[in-house]
């Protein structure tokens, strides 16, 4: 496999890394830029503990939104993939792997996406 720099498109695929210290806890971020959509892994270390997906409807306002994988009780990357649908109207799939101990930590990191989606459209 070869290696990829960070913002580097590589076959419709470009990679976009970014971390930030929230909270006193180093937080990471991974996006992979897909063709209609982004993928995007949060977290503090290397796990794919759960996956959602969400995606626009025509039939609704609220994009739909599923988990593919993990605990049906954590529903951050539920409902973080489905407002970044609904904010950038593509397909999002979002691994969410920090703790829920503090919501206004999940609130800092939304902003922190948020942000980024501000500074950086071109790598969502």
């Amino acid at each position: 496999m070869t290696e990829m720099l960070n913002g580097t498109d590589f076959g419709g695929i470009s990679v976009h890394n970014f971390s930030e210290k929230i909270m006193e806890q180093v937080v990471h971020f991974h996006v992979m830029k897909l063709n209609e959509g982004f993928f995007l892994w949060v977290g503090s270390a290397p796990a794919l503990s759960n996956l959602a997906v969400s995606m626009s409807s025509k039939y609704d306002s609220m994009p739909l939104s599923t988990l593919v994988m993990g605990d049906p009780s954590n529903t951050a990357a539920n409902s973080l993939a489905q407002r970044l649908a609904k904010r950038t109207k593509k397909q999002v799939f979002v691994s969410y792997s920090l703790p829920m101990t503090d919501s206004s930590l999940s609130l800092l990191v939304e902003n922190r996406i948020k942000k980024e989606l501000e500074l950086h459209p071109e790598n969502f």
